[in-house]
């Protein structure tokens, strides 16, 4: 009989990536998706980013425990495993606060799974109930990707890749250097080996991922040195990639070499997320940014100079500790400035451990007041770039059918949702659309001549 799988994901595109492939490993021992009803095996990975995302699993981990109690009365089991940063990070107060959680698993040790769920199903035969949880959360010598080696098995036209992960920048309000460890570059050759095999199956686009994405750095073979920038040329040239992009990158890591390649290779995408988090020398500075407002400013306009059309969007967190009416206001003039084409803004949220949770904390009605009027600013900025493309012609890939009959969507070069009306025979192809309509998150037009 199958053994079935569900697997929750919270959190930023790497968890996402995480997942795909821990779904690939269950694939390959015979498990088949199911809903949480009728799984088996229930994986939630995490996030431990902002204190909602945690709050959120342990009200999801209370739902599932009803139906693992339900199960049990039809005489059928069911093991819940925690994976990801919120794993790492709560680590044995998971399983305290959770006792009926039998996994726990940090995101560099997910490829550990199908040994330690070999564990806990020893266990259910000699030990029932609270206390046979499992812990595996350490970080290994031996890099998971080395132990990666099922087939991707990818479907779709956009293919995440990762290439690098962990963090060296130790950013004052961020947990991912203690959560995902130090950055680790994949070898040049793994990369683009696996890249073939996304190509092979179908990928237009694929998405370069790492927690510090321009922070690469790696050898060939022979021992040559190889940056980000190279990796991005060696990416260009395999056959069938027809669009690159990468996320999520640093400042401090936009050298000129990065710079040029996006003036030089045409399947790099003329949209870049970088994210800034604050407007305010000050803040930056508290921040451990290592950067300064007129830094990142300067980067934008070599981009810009180097790829006239590019766009850009970034990352804002509101109400750090120590943010001044006045540091909030000069945030506020830089989103407009810049004018980004999208962007992601949060209320700062202290996490355990950080140095930044140990200040004094700005209140949560100032943090939402702030939070709102930046959001205003961004959301102007933000359609008045979606309104500017109203009447160009822009490349847009097909990956999926939209809400209503007849529609299709897809992503532009600026990854806005492009909808418009036609045969399905476009799914996973480029097609000139001429734009019609703007709106605040989304494009709708008709296809077009090629240019």
């Amino acid at each position: 009989m199958h053994k079935t799988l569900h697997i929750v994901t919270y959190g930023c595109q790497m968890n996402v990536y995480d997942s795909q492939r821990i779904e690939e490993m269950f694939t390959v021992l015979g498990y088949t998706l199911k809903d949480q009803m009728d799984a088996d095996v229930v994986i939630f990975n995490t996030c431990q980013i902002r204190e909602k995302a945690e709050e959120k699993l342990f009200s999801d981990l209370g739902r599932v425990r009803l139906i693992k109690e339900f199960r049990k009365t039809n005489e059928k089991d069911m093991v819940i495993i925690v994976a990801g940063c919120s794993a790492q990070a709560l680590g044995k107060n998971i399983l305290k606060r959770a006792p009926y959680v039998d996994l726990v698993v940090g995101p560099q040790t997910y490829d550990k799974i199908p040994e330690l769920l070999a564990k806990v199903e020893r266990l259910y035969a000699v030990k029932d109930g609270p206390g046979r949880g499992i812990l595996g959360t350490g970080f290994p010598k031996i890099s998971k990707f080395d132990n990666l080696k099922v087939p991707r098995g990818f479907h779709g036209v956009s293919a995440v890749l990762s290439i690098q992960e962990g963090c060296n920048k130790f950013c004052t309000y961020c947990v991912v250097p203690y959560t995902r460890g130090a950055e680790y570059s994949r070898p040049l050759d793994d990369i683009l080996n696996e890249a073939r095999i996304l190509l092979k199956e179908g990928a237009k686009e694929l998405v370069l991922l790492g927690q510090n994405v321009n922070a690469y750095r790696s050898k060939t073979a022979l021992g040559k040195e190889v940056a980000f920038s190279e990796l991005l040329y060696r990416c260009a040239e395999l056959e069938g990639v027809h669009r690159l992009r990468y996320m999520t990158s640093h400042p401090r890591e936009m050298t000129p070499c990065l710079i040029q390649a996006h003036k030089e290779i045409p399947q790099l995408m003329p949209f870049l997320h970088l994210p800034v988090q604050s407007g305010s020398n000050r803040v930056l500075q508290a921040m451990n940014r290592q950067y300064t407002v007129q830094e990142y400013e300067l980067i934008l306009e070599e981009l810009r100079k180097a790829r006239p059309d590019i766009a850009f969007s970034s990352d804002f967190i509101v109400g750090h500790p120590g943010e001044t009416e006045e540091d909030f206001q000069e945030t506020c003039q830089l989103a407009d400035r810049v004018g980004y084409a999208q962007a992601y803004s949060f209320m700062y949220s202290a996490r355990p451990g950080t140095p930044s949770a140990l200040k004094p904390q700005i209140s949560i009605e100032i943090k939402k007041r702030r939070l709102h009027q930046l959001q205003e600013i961004l959301q102007r900025t933000q359609q008045a770039f979606n309104l500017s493309k109203k009447g160009e012609r822009l490349p847009v890939l097909f990956e999926k059918n939209g809400k209503k009959l007849g529609q299709i969507l897809g992503k532009s070069p600026y990854m806005q949702s492009v909808y418009v009306h036609a045969l399905e025979d476009i799914m996973g192809s480029i097609q000139w659309v001429e734009i019609q309509k703007s709106h605040l998150n989304s494009l709708a037009g008709s296809l077009a001549p090629p240019s």
